[in-house]
């Protein structure tokens, strides 16, 4: 295969990684990366976890892509690493699995891991938006804070067999699990910014939902299931989804192709592209209390745009108490101007009264 790329990508020199990061995703990093001391404790639990002893295993195990070995994936890489300006070309191994997986681990210096089912599934415009989406975690140190944060709850693990302790266990646990799915969502707007292919990457997600006869498949279809799957049923159905979501490491397949659809309709993609995006530089200035609005301003567009029948029973409720809450607001303020306005007669006519009784 030719070693030049099919197209011309726009490259986006010293890009940050918060211009891809979702707001969720990019609040925690910003509060973790200002605690002070956090690389001596990164660096302990990087001896804990036995990182060396990982890269050793794929070392013995997987086959290193190179110049030599997967060239194509090296080439990929090279490309993603150029285009996203990324300060170092993460390591990158192929192991022999039929399981359908990446993976970016590691903390002083993270690597990839791709298995074979995944590369036997995908071709090279889908292989180039999954690279680009490990580069994106690797340059965000997600795997980084993964790592750490799954660690310290292995840790509270103990003291799970406790009531008190197994409902923070479970708190933490969805936590956990709603900052990993952002960052996922976070790892795919990295992976489009690499590959600056659209359906490319709706066909990454296409794949991974319905395996490789995408032939079978129809863009526009799959992303209209992610619309009825947020309109669709009712109250319980809306329990259910989150029932179905509460432990998931990533979001569903559907829906990341859909939130990824509605990042590009927002405009970030093309801002981006057109050299609109925050610089590296710039990364230390970054405030916490800045990025926590953002991500509440996430959230709350979200839930106010959201068609999912339990989210709309909780507007309707929230607007419906609202207008309860005015109307009764309103009612008490009437009856204390008119309590006061008695109250104000009383002792006009009792002053009346005594003036008259003096004289």
């Amino acid at each position: 295969m030719t070693t030049s790329p099919d197209r011309l990508r726009t490259r986006l020199p010293e890009i940050s990684t918060r211009a891809w990061e979702h707001p969720a995703d990019r609040t925690a990093l910003v509060a973790l990366r200002s605690l002070s001391g956090f690389d001596l404790v990164l660096r302990t639990l990087s001896g804990l976890l036995r990182e060396r002893q990982y890269r050793l295993m794929y070392l013995a195990t997987a086959v290193r892509v190179d110049e030599r070995q997967f060239r194509s994936l090296h080439l990929l890489r090279q490309d993603c690493v150029e285009i996203l300006d990324a300060p170092t070309t993460p390591e990158m191994f192929v192991v022999q699995n039929p399981q359908v997986n990446a993976f970016t681990i590691g903390m002083d210096k993270p690597f990839i891991v791709l298995t074979t089912g995944l590369v036997d599934l995908l071709d090279h415009e889908e292989m180039r938006f999954t690279i680009g989406h490990e580069l994106g975690h690797a340059m965000s140190g997600h795997a980084v804070y993964r790592t750490m944060l799954m660690h310290l709850l292995r840790m509270a693990d103990g003291i799970g067999w406790m009531p008190i302790g197994g409902w923070a266990l479970r708190a933490i646990v969805a936590a956990l699990m709603e900052w990993s799915r952002k960052s996922e969502l976070s790892g795919d707007r990295a992976g489009l910014l690499c590959g600056q292919d659209v359906e490319a990457s709706v066909r990454v997600h296409m794949k991974l939902a319905g395996g490789a006869r995408v032939e079978e498949m129809n863009l526009g279809a799959f992303l209209a299931q992610a619309d009825d799957y947020e309109r669709s049923g009712d109250l319980r159905d809306g329990v259910l989804k989150l029932l179905n979501l509460e432990l998931q490491s990533h979001p569903f397949s559907v829906l990341r192709a859909a939130e990824l659809r509605r990042w590009i309709q927002n405009g970030d993609y093309e801002r981006i592209l057109g050299g609109d995006y925050p610089r590296r530089a710039h990364d230390k200035d970054a405030k916490i209390s800045e990025e926590i609005k953002q991500a509440a301003r996430s959230y709350r567009d979200s839930f106010d745009q959201s068609e999912d029948p339990l989210i709309r029973t909780v507007r309707t409720m929230g607007r419906d108490m609202g207008a309860a809450v005015n109307t009764v607001g309103q009612e008490v303020g009437d009856t204390v101007a008119k309590v006061g306005k008695r109250l104000t007669d009383w002792r006009r006519g009792s002053d009346a009264r005594e003036d008259s009784f003096s004289e």
